[in-house]
């Protein structure tokens, strides 16, 4: 990746294996399929550089990830502690950068840049995900001072609120989805374009 002062970086992170598939299907691929969905979305997206982050990532699962990706992709292991974080210092030097979770495969890409426009005036910026959690966060860099070590995508609103150093200091942008469950599924619109490796594997059952 290319060092600039202003540059802005989104990271994918992936879990190492599958833990989880709708009925019928293979918790591996509805893993990979997910993930090459969501960084096709990222890929996509203009004036950032993208990587893919493993938390605890082997060899194996590592060359997996980059089977999908295109050939200049960064692809890495990061400490599962602490994801988001370490990815932040794996980038190299960057202005600001947005971890986003592999469960988004139909994550509308001006999230994103909403993200980082909020940037501009918080130290953290979240899209939040209707069960609770964190579909991506954004953050300024280096990261700020207060922000937990263990800083990851199951970290709620109400964690937030409470650990903030003040009223601005996280800035909420709109929320979407992930999948996460079988109930899940039925938030995905047949009608949209993208998503197709999980949509093709939703058709194999």
């Amino acid at each position: 990746m290319p060092d600039s002062p202003d540059r802005r970086v989104v990271v994918l992170v992936v879990p190492p294996t599958g833990t989880w598939a709708p009925p019928g299907r293979s918790p591996e691929a509805w893993r990979l399929a997910l993930a090459e969905d969501t960084y096709e979305v990222l890929a996509s997206l203009d004036r950032v550089d993208v990587a893919i982050a493993v938390p605890g990532g082997t060899e194996s699962s590592l060359a997996e990830i980059s089977a999908l990706t295109w050939p200049d992709t960064p692809v890495f292991s990061v400490d599962p502690a602490s994801p988001i974080l370490a990815a932040a210092e794996s980038v190299g030097s960057a202005a600001a950068m947005v971890a986003v979770t592999h469960d988004a495969p139909d994550l509308p890409g001006l999230l994103i840049g909403k993200l980082f426009r909020a940037l501009s005036s918080a130290d953290l910026a979240v899209c939040p995900s209707e069960d609770g959690t964190q579909v991506a966060i954004g953050l300024n860099l280096p990261p700020a001072a207060w922000l937990l070590p263990t800083l990851d995508f199951g970290i709620s609103m109400a964690e937030l609120d409470e650990i903030k150093p003040r009223r601005h200091a996280v800035a909420i942008g709109p929320g979407w989805h992930r999948l996460r469950s079988a109930g899940d599924i039925a938030r995905l619109d047949p009608g949209l374009e993208g998503w197709d490796a999980t949509r093709a594997i939703l058709r194999r059952g």
